[in-house]
């Protein structure tokens, strides 16, 4: 058992467009984050799967390619919309988890690829792979906010 927390939260509203730090997230399954570029389906790899509707990335894998890489990066630069402390995301590929109020599934975990590297850092190659994040699939309605207890559900 396990008991995280989200740290903060992101959207773009289009490919390739920045990532902004929002105060909640409206999610939404089959859909993702609410003015997300997967949600307008406007996103760089949009196709309706129920992969693409939400990803995250521990704090604390963050963190380390800071510190191993000697770089200063915001948590936005991974391009994920969660960032999480204290959850074993890795381990929660195929499994069912809550976010607050929100239940997701684990789908796959989220490598970095080169487009990611060509929109980010080129570092993310080498600095995030096997922690760069996870996929996660939508089950249920609600509001995300930074402070969401994230647990086993």
């Amino acid at each position: 058992m396990f008991k995280g927390t989200v740290v903060s939260l992101y959207v773009a509203p289009a490919a390739e467009a920045e990532m902004q730090m929002i105060e909640a997230a409206h999610a939404v399954p089959g859909l993702g984050l609410e003015g997300d570029r997967y949600f307008q389906q406007t996103g760089t790899f949009s196709r309706p799967q129920p992969d693409r509707e939400l990803t995250l990335i521990e704090s604390e894998a963050i963190e380390a390619f800071r510190s191993e890489l000697g770089l200063e990066v915001d948590t936005g630069f991974s391009r994920r919309n969660i960032v999480t402390r204290d959850v074993p995301l890795n381990h929660l590929v195929g499994r069912e988890f809550l976010i607050g109020e929100v239940r997701v599934r684990g789908l796959k975990l989220c490598e970095p690829c080169k487009h990611l590297a060509r929109i980010s850092r080129p570092e993310v190659l080498p600095g995030l792979v096997h922690r760069g994040g996870l996929r996660a699939q939508i089950l249920t309605e609600g509001t995300i906010r930074p402070g969401a207890v994230v647990s086993e559900g």
